[in-house]
C-alpha cells in the first residue's frame, strides 16, 4: 500500500466515524430539525464512498500526463452544495427560509466544481487555467453570498445566532479558500507540490470542512437552543 492509498483509507475511516457520531447525535436532537442531522450524516457517507474508490485505485484518469481524480469531483459536486445548504439553514434558523437565495448559492457551487473538473481534464495550460479562473469567479460569488445576504439574515434574528454564524463563516471561508490554493500549487496547477502532498491536503481539508464544520454547526445550534430554553423557563409570566 502506497502513501496515497493509506491517506485515502484513513480518510474513509474518519468519515465513517463522523457519520456514526452524527447518527448518535441525532437520537437526541434538542430542538434541531432531523433533516439537519440527516444532511450532516449523508455528507461523510457520500464522501467516504468516493474516497473508497480512490483508495482502491479507482476514480481517476490520466490526462496530458497528469492524474485527474474525478472521484473527488463526484464527492464535491454533491457535498459542497449540501454544506452550503447547512450554512444557509443556520443563517435563517429562526425565520422562513429564502429558498431562492439558497438554490442560487448551491447552483453556483455546482458551477465551481464543474469548472474545476473541466480544468483538470483539459489538455493544455491555457484551457486548464481558463476553466480554473471560471471556477474561482463562481467561488467568489458564493463567498459574497455567504458573507453579505446570508450574514445579514443571521444578524437580523438574534445576537447569539449572529455570533454562531460568524464563527462558522470564518471557519468555512478559511477552509474553502484553501481548496483552489491547493489545486493551484498541485500537479494540475503550477506543480509546486507533488501528488502525494496534494493527496494529503485533499484528505485533511475535506475532513475539517465536512465533519469539522457539521460538528461545530450542530453543537453550536444545540447550545443555542439550550440557552433559549433556559431563558424562556426563567422568564416571569404575567
Amino acid at each position: 500500500m502506497n502513501l496515497q492509498s493509506l491517506f485515502h483509507w484513513v480518510y474513509v475511516a474518519a468519515m465513517a466515524i463522523g457519520a456514526l457520531y452524527f447518527i448518535l447525535l441525532g437520537t437526541n436532537p434538542r430542538g434541531i430539525h432531523k433533516h439537519e442531522y440527516l444532511i450532516a450524516t449523508f455528507i461523510p457517507i457520500w464522501s467516504g464512498l468516493a474516497y473508497t474508490a480512490m483508495a482502491l485505485d479507482q476514480g481517476k484518469v490520466e490526462v496530458a500526463g497528469q492524474i485527474t481524480h474525478y472521484a473527488r469531483y463526484i464527492d464535491w459536486i454533491v457535498t459542497t452544495p449540501l454544506l452550503l445548504l447547512s450554512l444557509s439553514s443556520t443563517a435563517m434558523y429562526f425565520m422562513v427560509k429564502d429558498w431562492t437565495l439558497i438554490a442560487s448559492l448551491m447552483a453556483t457551487q455546482v458551477v465551481v466544481i464543474a469548472s474545476g473538473l473541466v480544468a483538470d481534464l483539459s489538455t493544455t495550460d491555457g484551457t486548464r487555467f481558463l476553466w480554473y479562473i471560471c471556477g474561482v469567479v463562481a467561488f467568489l460569488v458564493v463567498l459574497w453570498g455567504v458573507w453579505v445576504p446570508l450574514r445579514a439574515k443571521a444578524r437580523g434574528q438574534s445576537v447569539e445566532l449572529s455570533r454562531h454564524y460568524d464563527k462558522l463563516l470564518i471557519y468555512f471561508t478559511v477552509l474553502w479558500i484553501s481548496y483552489p490554493i491547493t489545486w493551484l500549487i498541485g500537479p494540475s496547477g503550477l506543480g509546486l507540490v507533488n501528488q502525494t502532498i496534494e493527496t494529503l491536503l485533499f484528505c485533511v481539508l475535506p475532513f475539517f470542512s465536512k465533519v469539522g464544520f457539521s460538528y461545530l454547526d450542530l453543537n453550536g445550534l444545540r447550545r443555542l437552543n439550550s440557552v433559549r430554553t433556559r431563558a424562556m423557563a426563567t422568564t416571569p409570566r404575567i
